[in-house]
């Protein structure tokens, strides 16, 4: 069984999304989108490499130290 694809996911809730809207015009839409994907990215993430952030940094490419401020900034470390 094939499953739809991240992109796939993506484009079908953001034509949910601006059909939703209707003639309201978004704000500030990169933003929110970026957002809504990085937690829940980083959460998963996080678990599988079961909260090892030299892991996790190695396989999203980012530096540790990024890493880490993003874990923050998104509360999921303290």
């Amino acid at each position: 069984m094939s499953h739809p694809s991240i992109e796939t996911c993506i484009r079908t809730n953001l034509a949910t999304y601006f059909a939703d809207l209707g003639d309201t015009e978004p704000g500030a839409l990169y933003d929110m989108v970026v957002k809504a994907v990085e937690r829940p990215l980083l959460d998963e993430v996080m678990q599988r490499a079961g909260h090892n952030q030299s892991r996790a940094a190695q396989w999203l490419g980012l530096n540790r130290n990024t890493l880490r401020k993003k874990l923050l900034e998104h509360g999921l470390i303290e």
